[in-house]
């Protein structure tokens, strides 16, 4: 469990790797990655966060989720990503079902529209109803679970990009392929 202050840390972090990375004089490459010297460098000198390699590796060791990752001596959000910059992702072949949670006021316009990315890059799926669950519990206290026929839209050319920890992220998904199954 992290303090409030490495919260506060873990969660600057995540903010310049999603979303504004040239707030902190960062470059990130077409993977979301930036070198771990350089980040620690930018971020210590424009955050003023006296960040540590050892630190980082601690923080994302003892986080309840993993925003992000470390990988030959890179580091790259993993997924929330709002960057102009599109961040490249690998396309696997999903389950056959996958899951979003979402608040009820949303759901008029999810079943007309489908589901889509809004503000961020890719639409944020779930492998299991319980992370959907918590997740859609963000914005409603008993959020609407949809069902996605995955493997269907894949056949239908929509791209899927599994990321760590059972959460999904694909391309716009058509209304033809949800279902409510919690409301």
């Amino acid at each position: 469990m992290l303090t409030k202050e490495e919260q506060r840390i873990s969660k600057t972090i995540s903010y310049a790797l999603r979303h504004k990375p040239e707030e902190f004089g960062l470059v990130l490459d077409t993977d979301g990655f930036v070198a771990l010297d350089e980040f620690i460098e930018k971020m210590n000198h424009t955050a003023a966060l006296n960040l540590t390699i050892e630190q980082i590796h601690s923080l994302l060791t003892r986080s309840d989720k993993t925003r992000w990752e470390i990988t030959d001596q890179k580091i790259r959000a993993v997924y929330g990503h709002s960057t102009k910059q599109k961040i490249q992702k690998e396309s696997v072949l999903p389950p056959e079902y996958l899951y979003h949670g979402t608040a009820h006021r949303f759901l008029t316009s999810i079943l007309s529209q489908g589901l889509i990315p809004k503000d961020r890059q890719y639409v944020h799926l779930s492998q299991d109803t319980k992370t959907a669950m918590i997740v859609g519990k963000r914005r409603d206290a008993s959020p609407v679970i949809l069902r996605v026929s995955a493997q269907r839209a894949a056949t239908a050319g929509i791209q899927f990009y599994q990321e760590l920890e059972g959460i999904w992220l694909s391309d716009a998904i058509a209304a033809d392929y949800l279902e409510v199954i919690e409301d």
